[in-house]
């Protein structure tokens, strides 16, 4: 059994598929304290949901998930980050090993098809480098360095090593015993990566190492130099007619996902706007729901497709930080998740109110907020819509969901993920 434990919602449904792809059961089941994990499938991600937390928080966390990880025997512990090193990377990766008695770990970061590669221990994201890229004035976590050794290192009183892409590009006997020398001194060595091919050489070098971290990618090739495994088949089994449309709800401020919804509205999609300067002032943050709910149910119930999501214009969004730091005093975190909250309370009231079972969420903390809210205990993946990006069955509340990262997808992605979902319900996948 292979276990990991992924920082946030999208993130373990983005490794998720990678497995799934390769035939495994993989099942995602958010973070309790004290959870009491079944072995019904060969792969089991929990959600920490970690990446917006306090550090301390965060070691906390994914200590105590990798602890009862190792009581249900996994063989493989993966530790699942940002493709970008985004939030409490030194802290989580610790706790992993911190939890399991273990001194060493192989960090990959690179997802090339994503374009994230890693060259020299520097990081870019597309043609720039990390500091450079939209990453750059992330609200919550703007990523000011490229150097992935140095980003690492400020967190971690552990020793960082890299190996770089030539010793890599040797092929994977020169590359295994470049590693088994960074354990003489080293607690984590990063390992560069360009292309995929690059990543199945990586795979196949660190394919029996019981401690693995960093992006999904990496996840992809690894099951490549394991045994094969047959896929339970989870939907085959439901029936999943619905007559309703799908919802698809956005609180993401990605240039990706930005693009994405614009493609939805640009292609006539009936969409709400939630104006999110509303949710400082709980009765009027009231009203805007209730508006939203009322627009909703009639579009949804008439089995329209409808996009709700945070407004994400500038000067919108610009506003909306400004009214929370000057009049309330409140950080851009906070505001962040207030607005999540509120578009959570929203969505939870559509979905009551129309029974509705087709669900696509854009953006992390979202998701995450989102799939609280609703009682979704975790999910069974599905099927692929784009590099990773899987479709999934809840658990805790039978719906069809596609829970996407901010920064993922192709601009025509949330329209994919519309038409995927309402031919699941038709049986057109199994």
């Amino acid at each position: 059994m292979i276990g990991v434990v992924a920082d946030d919602t999208t993130g373990a449904n983005d490794i998720g598929v990678m497995f799934s792809n390769n035939e495994y059961s993989v099942k995602i089941l958010p973070y309790k304290e004290e959870s009491l994990l079944t072995m019904d499938s060969e792969v089991l991600i929990i959600d920490t949901d970690s990446r917006l937390d306090r550090a301390e928080l965060s070691y906390e966390k994914v200590f105590n998930a990798t602890k009862n990880l190792k009581e249900m025997g996994c063989s493989l512990y993966f530790n699942k980050t940002c493709s970008v090193f985004r939030g409490n990377i030194g802290q989580e990766f610790d706790a992993m090993l911190d939890a399991l008695e273990e001194e060493f770990a192989v960090i990959s970061l690179a997802f090339p098809k994503n374009g994230r590669r890693t060259i020299d221990g520097i990081h870019y994201v597309y043609k720039n480098l990390l500091e450079n890229s939209s990453f750059s004035s992330d609200p919550v976590n703007p990523m000011q360095k490229s150097n992935l050794v140095d980003i690492l290192q400020e967190q971690t009183e552990r020793k960082v090593s890299l190996i770089n892409i030539d010793v890599v590009r040797q092929g994977v006997e020169p590359l295994k015993k470049a590693i088994n020398e960074s354990k003489n001194g080293f607690n984590y060595c990063i390992i560069d990566s360009e292309n995929q091919e690059d990543l199945s050489i990586v795979a196949e070098a660190i394919s029996d190492f019981p401690v693995i971290c960093g992006s999904s990618a990496i996840a992809e090739e690894l099951p490549k130099f394991w045994p094969e495994k047959k896929e339970k088949n989870i939907l085959g089994k439901i029936d999943f007619e619905d007559s309703n449309g799908t919802l698809v709800v956005s609180g993401s401020l990605t240039p990706q996902t930005k693009e994405q919804t614009k493609f939805l509205i640009e292609n006539k999609l009936p969409n709400i706007i939630f104006d999110s300067r509303k949710v400082f002032n709980e009765t009027e943050a009231q009203k805007e729901i209730d508006r939203i709910v009322v627009e909703a149910k009639s579009i949804i119930l008439n089995g329209n497709d409808l996009l709700v999501m945070a407004d994400s214009s500038d000067d919108i969004v610009a506003q909306t930080k400004d009214i929370g730091v000057e009049k309330y005093r409140l950080d851009p975190l906070t505001i962040s998740k207030l607005v999540s909250a509120k578009l959570a309370e929203a969505s939870y009231q559509i979905i009551e109110q129309t029974g509705l079972r087709k669900l696509v969420i854009a953006g992390g903390d979202t998701s995450g907020t989102i799939c609280r809210k609703l009682g979704i205990e975790g999910n069974y993946v599905l099927k692929e819509i784009e590099t990773g990006l899987p479709s999934g069955l809840a658990i805790g509340n039978e719906m069809l969901i596609v829970l996407k990262s901010g920064s993922f997808g192709s601009k025509e992605f949330l329209t994919k993920a519309i038409n995927h979902l309402n031919d699941l319900t038709k049986g057109e996948y199994y």
